[in-house]
């Protein structure tokens, strides 16, 4: 019988007081508990640590460390993350994604196989309706982006493992990215496949994230869009397919950030609220 190996899930945190709990809640009611559950608070100025520390003392056995991460950025909190962790492998998740309940299982049944070095699954919304229809078209995409990728492969920062050996292979190969221009995740996603390590795209590990990006205002979600480019063009990746995302994520931009202004994740229901928000006082 083939060992299955131990798993660890990290979860880089900067004010995330209103996700963190569900996030956590969501990674020890699973079919196989992780081994290690690692949320790495970066210089948060809201509750996020003392949420963490109660959920902790809520859930005494869970296997939740919380440390601090003075270094701020994602990048940084992802290495310490990665660099706390002594299971075979790092999954990684954002703070406010949720796993679905096998997604433990799923990441340690990829990872029997010794060619595998990351992983990435399907997602959907939870702070939006229509999450099954969401969900399926999701997976269609993300399938097909893996698929028929040439020169270039994709990992999603809301849900992905890596093998820690093929992390520590390529931890000082990835760009640093000082000037916080690129994608993180693809960005070890394309360093594993410029160095023939294998990317593989596992539909069982299925995530739920939150759509909130695209509350930003046109120019900032543009510049976050464009990020795969940047990420590409550090790579030298030519493939018109790696920049399908791109596509994507601009054209569901208005339809989706209009629907948002008309639905309440939290309570799951159609509300006029927001749009009462944001109008002027009236005296």
């Amino acid at each position: 019988m083939t060992k299955q190996p131990t798993v660890a899930i990290i979860i880089p945190a900067y004010n995330e007081q209103d996700v963190i709990w569900n996030c956590l809640l969501s990674c020890i009611t699973q079919t196989v508990i992780p081994n290690e559950i690692i949320v790495v608070n970066n210089n948060s100025h809201d509750k996020t640590a003392a949420i963490v520390a109660k959920f902790q003392k809520t859930h005494q056995k869970s296997p939740v460390r919380l440390i601090n991460e003075p270094v701020q950025g994602l990048i940084a909190a992802r290495n310490r993350g990665f660099k706390e962790a002594s299971s075979d492998i790092l999954g990684r998740i954002d703070a406010d994604s949720m796993v679905h309940e096998t997604w433990v299982e799923a990441v340690a049944r990829t990872f029997t196989a010794r060619n595998v070095a990351a992983a990435s699954g399907p997602v959907t919304y939870h702070d939006m309706p229509l999450q099954g229809m969401s969900f399926k078209v999701d997976e269609i995409v993300r399938r097909s982006l893996h698929k028929y990728a040439v020169d270039h492969r994709f990992l999603f920062g809301s849900n992905m493992a890596i093998r820690h050996t093929a992390w520590k292979k390529i931890a000082e190969l990835t760009h640093k990215d000082p000037h916080d221009e690129l994608h993180e995740d693809i960005d070890i996603a394309l360093t594993l496949f410029d160095n023939g390590l294998d990317v593989v795209y596992d539909p069982k590990m299925i995530g739920s994230m939150s759509a909130r990006r695209l509350e930003d205002n046109p120019r900032d979600f543009y510049n976050y869009v464009m990020r795969f480019e940047r990420t590409f063009q550090a790579h030298g990746v030519k493939s018109r397919r790696a920049r399908v995302p791109i596509f994507i994520y601009l054209l569901i931009y208005f339809p989706i950030r209009t629907i948002r202004k008309f639905y309440d994740g939290k309570k799951r229901r159609f509300t006029l609220q927001k749009i009462r928000d944001e109008l002027p006082s009236i005296k």
